[in-house]
């Protein structure tokens, strides 16, 4: 089993944006994007605004930004557990 592949809020609109302006079927452009067509039918049912236009939500990109967001988070607080195990350590020696 491969790892799941992370597509970008721009990715996904481009995607869908294909599907509802080019008049190629949803399945072809899955293919040529190399993507599951599963997941160009749910970005394109997500993509479905109020009104039934095509309009990309700013949901997509903010799952991306939340998703930078943890990553970074995750990195700093590693960062800061690890300074203060060696402000504990050099408190220890010098003392």
């Amino acid at each position: 089993m491969g790892t799941r592949r992370r597509y970008t809020a721009e990715f996904k609109a481009e995607a869908v944006r294909l599907v509802a302006t080019s008049g190629r079927p949803l399945a072809q452009i899955a293919r040529e994007l190399g993507i599951n067509e599963q997941s160009l039918h749910k970005w394109k049912r997500q993509a479905k605004s109020a009104d039934g236009t095509g309009v990309i939500p700013d949901h997509f990109a903010q799952q991306e930004e939340n998703r930078l967001l943890r990553r970074e988070l995750a990195r700093v607080t590693e960062e800061r557990d690890i300074l203060k195990k060696a402000t504990a350590f050099f408190a220890n020696q010098s003392g």
